[in-house]
């Protein structure tokens, strides 16, 4: 029995480490057609069905997430900061935590679900049903006219969720803080202020195209690649979202600490308690 498992180990490694060389393969051919294509009108025309898809389907679930996220961390805040005689600085814990963590990585996993899954699950059924090799006995080029509109469209479009995201996620902690618990205003307005940054905005920024890049070419890769079937194309969508989910967690981690380690050397320590 244990000599069978070394060889299952093996093979297992194996297809892992080709699974992960495909992966960049494809990527290189869709950065390649991306460049190339940049300049042409007709292929951002491919590009506005995908905004309305990935953007306009996604932003309500991108409010409630961060409705409730703000409501969440305000009413968690308030009474520990009031204790320490800091409730006057609920926004700063609320934004802050929005702007450069939670905000980026919640829309990226919403999008993950909810466009991922949607985008894998198109380009899989494409491929089962050979419309894929359709486009390349027609001499056209699946990856230039399926992935790079889809690519786009979740690359530039994240930001500006995660920016809708974090102004609800703000004025939900606000609603909180002002109107339920008493918080004067113009005080909790100010830290606010005093405290975030421009470094922070771009933090998260970054970090939001990051993720929406991840997400959008895992979701075309695992489309293309999919077993034949429902079963195939069901499990392609499971294994796009658990994907995107981790590589959101790693990336946020690598980043995190290499942005915290770059402001240190630019600007020194940064304390939210002044």
């Amino acid at each position: 029995m244990s000599l069978r498992i070394i060889p299952a180990i093996g093979a297992k490694t194996i297809q892992s480490f080709e699974a992960f060389g495909r992966f960049w393969l494809f990527a290189g051919h869709m950065l390649r057609w991306l460049f190339v294509g940049m300049g042409r009108w007709k292929n951002w025309r491919l590009v506005m069905p995908q905004f309305f898809e990935v953007g306009n389907r996604t932003l309500p679930v991108m409010v409630i997430t961060g409705l409730f996220v703000g409501l969440v961390l305000a009413v968690q805040s308030h009474d520990q900061l009031a204790a320490a005689g800091f409730e006057q600085r609920m926004g700063v814990l609320v934004n802050l935590t929005l702007v450069t963590e939670l905000g980026p990585v919640l829309a990226g996993v919403m999008l993950a679900g909810r466009v991922g899954g949607a985008l894998t699950a198109e380009l899989g059924t494409m491929n089962v049903t050979e419309q894929i090799d359709a486009l390349r006995v027609m001499g056209a080029s699946p990856i230039r006219h399926l992935v790079v509109p889809r690519f786009l469209a979740c690359l530039l479009l994240t930001p500006l969720l995660t920016f809708f995201c974090d102004v609800v996620g703000a004025l939900s902690g606000w609603f909180i803080a002002v109107v339920l618990k008493g918080v004067p205003n113009e005080p909790y307005w100010y830290y606010v202020k005093d405290a975030i940054e421009m470094w922070d905005v771009m933090v998260g920024f970054v970090k939001s195209v990051v993720f929406g890049g991840a997400i959008g070419l895992i979701a075309c890769y695992k489309g293309f690649h999919c077993r034949a079937g429902a079963e195939g194309v069901g499990r392609a969508c499971t294994e796009s979202f658990v994907a995107s989910f981790i590589a959101i967690l790693v990336t946020d981690f690598f980043m995190a600490t290499f942005f915290q380690g770059l402001y240190k050397a630019l600007y020194g320590f940064k304390s939210l308690i002044n």
